[in-house]
């Protein structure tokens, strides 16, 4: 697996394993093919075990999915059906083990096409074979279906009759390898909830080229289903632009035509919260959206489109800790995993958001690999401005002020449509953006990435590492878990509890909100009639190494992550530097 493996972990196979297969042997199943550690398709997630054999009565193939627990007892945590405690975890609560495996087989049947629109094929299991039934009782009471059961080994023999009455040795490993060897794809029952969850979730009005963007990947679909034809499609535009509206609506469309859809990402905070909104109601639409490196092995062509939404983020390879070795040899750019993935693959994409080393995503590299495999690209650049109040000035006023285009910086003239102000210090930047959220407008403050970021304290309190002067906040948290009352980190822009953290620019990045307060930190100083990248004074572990990144690439990094964070607002932001001379040049600037 090209991983350390903990104690406990070990400890756990050990016990388990040993477990099933004794039970295995004693109701006459030796026989049947037995898949350990299997990996869910297009995801990080491993099932303990999966059984595969033929259905001792109707000689179809037939999958058992195991999810093996050694636990001696456990209850619900304050009265949730579905969330557990159990000592081992400590007091965090973890999900209750037949909704665990029911998501597993639900997962499967959506996304392998050997279980496409089958019945009684494939059921699930929670074994607890240390437990009784009186140290789990609360447990009992969660529904079981056809796809989910639970047994602890008190059951021991009502376990072993089940597996008898779906499992027979026969032709077990032809099975086994039809599984192993299934394509992968959305099943068209999962396509018509998430088209149905997002028609009814939003409306999207696209406009103009957003709405040219639209239709001309609907005609290389077409194209593409109607004869042997494969095709690229690349949306640029900046902040703002709609290129999100345009990947969901036609995660809408496709999905209603029954097309074979996937959307993916590079950011982890971007993708839980297109998953919070596609899947409002129907979260197993959620398994629609997913990362950039979890096409590795996916099948070539194997899906009809691949949206992959801030192209940007692409990077030279998928190869990361946790990659199995069997794919660590000679890996291919992630950009060409991403091409050959579907038949119509499409980038949507903004330069000028490239904030980390390693981020690979521009229009001529996807062109020139897309050109190398005799494909046919297709561009469109969005020149409309929806963010920033739709303000176009200020989009154009940032890009100069950060030296991104030519022209340098230059007053900010005013629009109607945004406002621009300085801040003389943080806490009067949070003290305006308090009053906003008062009046029910949304806010944020961000920052450049330049002090450490602590881990909570055992008592969940979090650290105030941002420190300007007699003002300090924490940072947004890293995980996924709330703590202490802040939102995990993927919801830090989305959830109104996320004001009284900083944001930084990979929790920004890809969202939006009303206000937004910005604070430069002292990597980027402006100096004698121009900037001053300042390496130094940049915490960001990305850019610590010169091998990886130049100081000439560290000065359009931290540029581009200025103009990330700048570019957040609906109606207005805020500047403030902690640098003296920087922040007289931005007030001479905008006042």
């Amino acid at each position: 697996m090209s991983r350390a493996t903990s104690p406990s972990e070990l400890r756990s196979w050990d016990a388990s394993l040993t477990a099933l297969a004794a039970d295995l042997m004693q109701a006459g199943l030796d026989g049947v093919e037995v898949l350990v550690e299997y990996q869910l398709p297009l995801s990080s997630k491993r099932v303990d075990v999966v059984l595969a054999g033929e259905h001792p009565r109707r000689g179809t193939p037939s999958y058992v999915v195991i999810e093996l627990k050694q636990w001696t007892q456990a209850s619900l945590y304050e009265g949730e059906p579905e969330l557990v405690i159990q000592p081992s975890y400590g007091p965090r609560p973890v999900l209750h083990p037949v909704a665990q495996v029911r998501g597993y087989v639900e997962y499967l049947m959506d996304f392998l096409g050997i279980l496409h629109g089958t019945s009684d094929v494939l059921t699930g299991v929670a074994y607890l074979h240390n437990a009784t039934d009186s140290r789990v009782a609360p447990l009992r009471d969660y529904p079981e279906d056809d796809y989910s059961r639970f047994f602890t080994g008190e059951d021991r023999g009502d376990f072993l009759e089940f597996l008898r009455s779906r499992l027979s040795p026969v032709n077990a490993p032809i099975h086994a390898d039809r599984l192993l060897r299934s394509s992968v794809a959305p099943s068209k029952q999962l396509l018509a909830v998430a088209a149905e969850e997002l028609r009814t979730r939003e409306q999207f009005v696209l406009l103009d080229e957003q709405r040219v963007a639209f239709n001309l990947v609907l005609h290389e679909v077409e194209k593409a289903q109607h004869g042997d034809h494969k095709s690229v499609v690349v949306i640029t535009g900046g902040p703002g632009s709609g290129k999100s509206v345009i990947a969901l609506s036609l995660m809408g469309e496709l999905g209603r035509r029954g097309v074979r859809v996937v959307h993916a990402t590079g950011s982890r905070s971007f993708t839980h919260t297109l998953r919070k909104i596609a899947g409002h109601r129907a979260p197993r639409t959620r398994a629609l959206f997913r990362y950039f490196n979890q096409f590795m092995d996916a099948d070539r062509n194997g899906l009809d489109v691949l949206i992959a939404d801030e192209a940007h983020r692409i990077r030279d390879t998928s190869v990361d800790r946790y990659t199995r070795a069997a794919l660590r040899t000679n890996p291919r750019r992630q950009v060409d995993e991403l091409i050959d993935a579907a038949r119509v693959p499409v980038f949507l994409l903004d330069q000028n958001q490239v904030v980390r080393p390693g981020e690979m995503g521009t229009v001529e590299d996807i062109e020139k690999h897309a050109r190398e495999k005799g494909l046919d690209v297709h561009q469109i650049d969005l020149n409309a401005q929806y963010r920033s109040g739709g303000s176009a000035e200020y989009v154009e006023w940032v890009e100069r002020l950060l030296e991104l285009v030519p022209g340098g910086p230059v007053p900010w003239e005013g629009d109607e449509r945004f406002e621009v102000r300085t801040a003389s210090s943080p806490s009067t930047m949070e003290q305006a953006l308090a009053e906003k959220l008062t009046a029910q407008q949304n806010a944020r403050i961000a920052a450049g990435y330049c002090w450490t970021w602590s881990d909570p304290r055992p008592d969940g309190s979090l650290v105030p590492d941002v420190r300007i002067g007699d003002w300090s906040r924490p940072w947004n948290l890293k995980g996924d878990r709330s703590v202490g009352g802040a939102p995990p980190a993927s919801l830090w822009a989305s959830d109104e509890r996320g004001f009284g953290q900083v944001g930084c620019v990979y929790t920004a990045q890809g969202f939006e909100y009303e206000w937004n307060g910005v604070l430069l930190g002292p990597d980027l100083v402006w100096r004698r009639g121009r900037w001053v990248a300042v390496r130094s004074a940049n915490r960001d572990p990305d850019f610590r190494s010169t091998k990886r990144v130049s100081d000439t690439e560290f000065d359009l990094l931290v540029r581009n992550v200025y103009k990330v964070l700048l570019t957040r607002g609906l109606r207005g932001v805020y500047l403030h530097s902690t640098d003296s001379e920087t922040q007289q040049f931005l007030e001479r600037l905008v006042n």
